[in-house]
């Protein structure tokens, strides 16, 4: 829904392809050898990469896209927001030279891509429970209680349980029209891996995936379709990325953490989720902060990553790839915050790097 964006921003990168200007210097490297990370560029080594996928990252992307075309002029970049099930789908397909999303792939869907896929982490971010309700009232959320929401369960906004946890709060004697995406998502991701974590009954009837059939509610495609869908609906409870919430003038709720504390979703409070989870991430970097302990956690929290092949068939295009990933996880995080966004943790930069120099490249500089 474009025109409920106030991003100049993304307002552009909506109106049409994102493209990004790259440079991409040519490695020497033969078979077998990492690409490692260079400067340089030029007419001669134009390259146009495309990616797709995440719409939780795309606002991130857009504003990458225009920083980096100022910085290194070189080859294109087009990446298209279809939501992380279809950025998977294309990784798969090898229809995109990297696929972005919010939750990693799974066992069976590495296994299906038949040759090994790396994950990148670039950015944090978080999910908020967005809602319209005459005269805005900031309303608390528990986690139990959003799954609750989510099977259907509560189905009014006066609900005693909702009642009891906003003291004071005027709730109105109104249906809540749940909105959920409707196209395979990390956000859905990120939202019902919360929801499982919190709720026994959420976990053993609806479980964890980019796309679950929903017990209730309206679809929305992507954060935008979903932002759409509440900003014109009465009475509406929804999961969106946050700069989506903050760039349609959504207001959205506290979520109780594990701490007892009811936070809302900011670049701090996702960056306090994300601290203790450097020293428990997994060597393939697929890891979930969703429920993070610890003081100021927002709870329904997590990573983005980029999708690409650790073999990569064409050596210009394999050095363009690496040269732009390595300024995402180093320049690139400079202009995180801004969005609302997280800036990933020095030790899970470290990693990322060391996920980087293993992508490799043939002799071969094909088209």
């Amino acid at each position: 829904m474009r025109r409920f964006f106030a991003s100049s921003i993304v307002k552009a990168v909506l109106a049409a392809s994102l493209i990004v200007a790259i440079a991409a210097g040519v490695s020497g490297c033969g078979p077998g050898k990492p690409v490692t990370p260079e400067t340089g560029g030029g007419a001669g080594n134009k390259v146009k990469l495309n990616g797709a996928g995440s719409t939780f990252v795309f606002p991130m992307m857009s504003k990458w896209s225009a920083l980096y075309d100022s910085v290194k002029p070189g080859a294109q970049v087009n990446y298209q927001s279809i939501g992380s099930g279809g950025g998977i789908r294309q990784v798969i397909a090898k229809t995109v030279d990297f696929g972005a999303t919010d939750g990693p792939m799974t066992d069976e869907q590495l296994q299906e891509a038949k040759k090994p896929v790396l994950h990148i982490p670039v950015v944090m971010g978080a999910v908020v429970p967005a809602y319209y309700l005459p005269g805005n009232p900031a309303i608390r959320f528990s986690g139990p209680m959003l799954a609750d929401i989510f099977l259907g369960k509560i189905t009014k906004w006066n609900d005693p349980a909702l009642a009891a946890l906003n003291p004071g709060v005027k709730l109105p004697d109104r249906q809540i029209v749940v909105v959920h995406r409707a196209d395979g998502s990390g956000t859905t991701y990120i939202w019902v891996d919360y929801l499982a974590k919190v709720s026994a009954e959420w976990k053993a009837k609806v479980g964890v995936a980019t796309s679950v059939n929903w017990p209730v509610g309206l679809g929305g495609k992507g954060n935008e379709g979903v932002a759409g869908q509440i900003k014109r609906t009465p009475g509406s409870l929804g999961y969106v990325e946050l700069v989506y919430a903050l760039q349609n003038k959504i207001t959205f709720g506290a979520v109780k953490n594990p701490a007892g504390q009811y936070i809302k979703g900011s670049a701090a409070s996702v960056s306090a989720a994300g601290a203790g989870a450097a020293n428990t991430i997994p060597a393939d970097l697929r890891v979930s902060i969703t429920n993070a302990p610890g003081k100021g956690a927002y709870p329904v929290s997590g990573f983005a990553w980029l999708l690409v092949y650790a073999g990569q068939e064409n050596q210009k295009r394999g050095q363009a790839l690496t040269d732009f990933l390595w300024w995402v996880i180093h320049d690139g995080q400079k202009a995180v915050k801004p969005l609302d966004y997280a800036r990933l943790p020095e030790q899970v930069v470290k990693l990322a790097e060391g996920k980087i120099k293993e992508i490799r490249v043939s002799k071969a500089n094909g088209r």
